[in-house]
């Protein structure tokens, strides 16, 4: 701030400039189509989280052989 020259008679009226307030104002309350969003909003990342296990858990699976014998190479067989 700049401070002025000439001389203010109360001291209060010339730092009022420098008077910042701790108190903040109540918060809204939310609409009903703000709740609305946030729910749509966690039911699509569930719904994400969800579809990813469901596709990627078969992925991580490893095969099982059908014969019962272990899985060789192919290169193994001709010995």
């Amino acid at each position: 701030m700049v401070r002025r020259e000439e001389s203010v008679p109360f001291a209060f009226v010339a730092e009022s400039g420098h008077f910042h307030s701790n108190v903040t104002p109540p918060r809204r309350r939310p609409t009903g189509a703000d709740m609305a969003g946030r729910v749509l909003l966690g039911l699509v990342v569930v719904a994400g989280l969800v579809g990813s296990l469901l596709l990627g858990v078969p992925a991580l699976e490893t095969p099982q052989p059908q014969d019962g014998r272990p899985d060789q190479p192919t290169a193994a067989e001709g010995r």
